[in-house]
């Protein structure tokens, strides 16, 4: 099935992703029919605008403007903690702030308005504008607009077609990187290229993650043409058709802008993850690997050596104070697995991890990492993972922001790892503040004064009747 929106986007298989682990199973005729249409609740958590959003916004010198009510701009702005190392334009929220005049009459000249507005007092790279289910349902036609402002204002303007209704959160990113396959990829040169080139797909600076990954990347000569999207700009994006390898770093629904990058302009892809020591060795090695050159991976192997030898030392009191520690794991996509291996690096033992956003292959390397006896959690509400918790005696639960409640009523210590999070774990520096925060969760003395019986529900202690008979005989 294509996309749900008329366009250029309309030839573009979004339900059918031949680069998926789980469609290459399939046989023909049920890969031909394509992955599960969506369903009613299938946007519980997070629609398809929501998703896009995501995954655009981090462009820092973009103004993203949301043709939609205000609730819709105010319900998924700033939701992640993508860091930018220059622009913040990014920051600020732009919305058409459609009401019922405009689905009696129509927004387009309202969203005409406010693009050429935008462009003009604050001259951003490009706008990006996103539709969603009201200006969608009434049928205005953001194309249009966004080609007419484009032509009057000479600033590129970028239609995002990704109505909530169209799916969940995960087919919003699906559409936001067919737009930029469409109308952004490939309309820049960039002013030099390497022969070591790459871009990072999926990678969104939570927390400045990328700013302690591109360093060891540098060391091997790997320059980060276009990181889609954390602490990116426009022209990097649109020059991304000139990098000689990708890797995708989050989100499998942006495997289909990782193949389209292949079909389009050759440029190779695998997966991979920046989380744990196993798993940044893996990666560095993908990297030289795709990009073809024996002395990149002799020097990949030499540089690895090195910085496992440096954080040795920083990691040794953490691992023998975490050794032994039994985590529950509760969060998405690539953090489902990568998260287990980083934490057995360090010694503590993961007995269960969620997949509740994780695909067929994430659930098998889940399983691996795990063994025989870990916990695959399909359903993460509060009941059950405390459930979890106590089956298996576990230390600590790690997951997102919104289950830190559920662990504080489990009077259990808690680490958050989502998009919300103000500490960077990836790439080596990040192993060690990972280390360290887990260590910090632990050994609080907060969790032994709260397990502890209050003053009034403790048993009283038992009186000294041999005190008590000699005061009633008048003894001192």
């Amino acid at each position: 099935m294509a996309a749900l929106t008329r366009g250029t986007l309309a030839t573009v298989p979004l339900f059918d992703e031949p680069a998926c682990d789980h469609n290459r199973t399939k046989d023909l005729a049920t890969r031909k029919a394509g992955c599960p249409k969506p369903k009613p609740g299938g946007t519980a958590g997070g629609c398809a605008f929501d998703g896009a959003m995501i995954t655009l916004v981090p462009i820092a010198d973009v103004a993203h403007v949301v043709h939609g009510p205000i609730g819709c701009a105010g319900n998924s702005w700033d939701g992640r903690g993508s860091l930018s190392s220059g622009p913040t334009l990014y920051r600020r929220g732009f919305a058409t702030d459609v009401g019922e005049q405009e689905v009696v009459f129509g927004g387009e000249q309202r969203l005409y308005d406010t693009v050429v507005e935008a462009a003009r007092r604050h001259r951003p790279a490009a706008v990006f504008v996103y539709s969603t289910c009201v200006t969608a349902m009434i049928g205005d036609d953001i194309d249009a607009v966004c080609a007419a402002a484009a032509t009057v204002t000479g600033v590129p303007v970028v239609p995002v077609h990704a109505p909530g209704f169209a799916g969940s959160k995960n087919f919003g990113n699906r559409l936001a990187g067919a737009a930029l396959l469409e109308h952004v990829i490939g309309t820049v040169e960039p002013a030099f290229t390497t022969p070591y080139d790459v871009n990072l797909i999926g990678e969104y600076n939570i927390a400045g993650e990328l700013w302690d990954v591109t360093p060891v990347l540098a060391t091997l000569g790997i320059r980060v043409l276009a990181s889609i999207s954390g602490d990116a700009r426009y022209a990097e994006v649109a020059a991304a058709h000139r990098a000689r390898a990708t890797m995708v770093v989050c989100s499998r629904a942006l495997l289909s802008l990782a193949r389209g990058l292949e079909d389009r302009y050759g440029i190779p892809w695998f997966e991979g993850s920046f989380y744990g020591l196993r798993a940044m060795a893996d990666t560095l090695r993908g990297f030289a690997g795709l990009l073809g050159d024996d002395e990149l991976v002799w020097r990949a192997n030499e540089l690895i050596a090195a910085q496992e030898a440096g954080v040795a030392a920083a990691l040794a009191p953490y691992r023998e104070r975490l050794a032994g520690a039994r985590a529950v794991l509760y969060t998405g996509g690539v953090k489902s697995w990568s998260l287990v291996s980083a934490l057995q690096d360090l010694g503590v033992e993961v007995v269960a991890s969620g997949a509740t956003k994780s695909t067929d292959d994430d659930v098998d390397k889940i399983t691996a990492l795990l063994g025989p006896d870990g916990h695959v959690i399909k359903d993460g509400n509060p009941t059950e993972l405390l459930r979890i918790v106590r089956e298996t005696q576990a230390d600590i639960l790690i997951a997102g922001g919104r289950n830190q409640y559920t662990a504080l009523k489990g009077r259990l210590p808690f680490l958050d790892v989502n998009q919300e999070r103000q500490h960077a774990f990836a790439g080596y520096a990040g192993m060690v503040e990972l280390a360290r925060r887990l260590d910090l969760a632990l050994s609080s003395p907060i969790w032994e004064q709260v397990r502890a019986p209050a003053p009034w529900d403790r048993p009283a202690a038992p009186e000294n009747t041999e005190n008590a008979e000699n005061t009633e005989n008048g003894a001192p």
